[in-house]
């Protein structure tokens, strides 16, 4: 099976790598040539367009920065689905959106499935990070064997908006994590504690969490280069909102994390890395909430291993 890739960005640059270190014939397409030609030095092919791609591929697929660049490359790809072609969606954007994308797929002959992954990029990076796909049984159990390259935890959640819907609230969760070990790192420095010592008090408590035992490391080491910059968690952080807002939810915390994401980008940019949010309290307190013995970046070390298929209890 010939598989197409397109966007090779900070995530999707990662998840390609996974197919094309695993032997799979791979075609590669981003706007921007040097992306593409170290894929090509890699062992992968380039293509020339999402069109050519769409053409040439019995699988695309799209891991693009915003729905509207989504929008754009599937307009491209349209009017060349056939019979049997399969377009996967591992962007992080909006549900209906997808499901609208996905009709006109299914109406022209093809497959679509909606799978944004969850886990950090240095899991997408060696295979390791976690995979939701919404689409029918049948188109799943045809693209396991390659989200199982890219990913350790397949999920397969039923339909297609299914996973955007579930995507976009592990975001908002994993931000407002963000933010509340932001101010209480802020708080147990100015406490006077030992701050290596509160990262491992806070690891093997009831209060730790995927984002402690990532993020506050690079927000200790000073390092604040998580890979995901502001504008993505606003557009997150935002749909999460927007779905709220639609189902008529009145929410308290989330309007208030946008108003804070919203400053830390009018002060650092509007892409400036999410844990950055840190130098809010940090230039409120005049304290610097740093330790040493913290690395600079995130690395997996998890052996990466064939990805499986995780079964929902019922």
């Amino acid at each position: 099976m010939k598989v197409g890739f397109i966007g090779l960005g900070n995530v999707g640059g990662k998840l390609a790598g996974s197919l094309v270190r695993n032997g799979v014939d791979v075609v590669v397409f981003d706007l921007n040539a040097d992306f593409v030609a170290d894929f090509v030095e890699r062992g992968a092919a380039a293509g020339q367009s999402a069109a050519h791609l769409m053409q040439n591929c019995d699988v695309v697929i799209t891991c693009l920065p915003s729905p509207a660049a989504c929008a754009s490359v599937v307009a491209e790809m349209l009017p060349h689905v056939t019979t049997g072609k399969i377009w996967m969606e591992m962007s992080t954007t909006d549900a209906e959106q997808i499901k609208s994308h996905a009709a006109s797929v299914i109406a022209a002959g093809g497959a679509a499935v909606d799978c944004p992954v969850s886990g950090g990029c240095h899991r997408a990076d060696t295979g390791n990070i976690s995979i939701y796909a919404g689409c029918d049984r049948e188109t799943f159990e045809r693209v396991l064997p390659i989200l199982t390259h890219l990913g350790r935890r397949v999920l397969h959640v039923g339909d297609v908006g299914v996973s955007s819907t579930l995507k976009v609230m592990t975001n908002y969760l994993a931000t407002m994590n963000l933010l509340s070990l932001c101010e209480a790192l802020t708080v147990m420095k100015a406490a006077g504690m030992d701050m290596g010592m509160t990262y491992e008090a806070i690891a093997m408590s009831s209060g730790t969490s995927f984002v402690h035992e990532t993020e506050s490391q690079l927000i200790l080491s000073g390092s604040r280069n998580v890979n995901f910059t502001l504008d993505l968690v606003q557009k997150d952080v935002g749909l999460f909102q927007k779905l709220a807002d639609d189902f008529g939810v009145q929410l308290e915390l989330s309007p208030k994390m946008i108003e804070m994401l919203t400053d830390g980008q009018k002060r650092y940019g509007v892409r400036a890395q999410s844990d950055r949010m840190i130098e809010r309290l940090e230039e409120a307190t005049g304290l610097s909430v740093t330790a040493p013995g913290f690395p600079q970046e995130l690395v997996d070390d998890e052996p990466e291993e064939r990805g499986y298929e995780v079964v929902v209890r019922r």
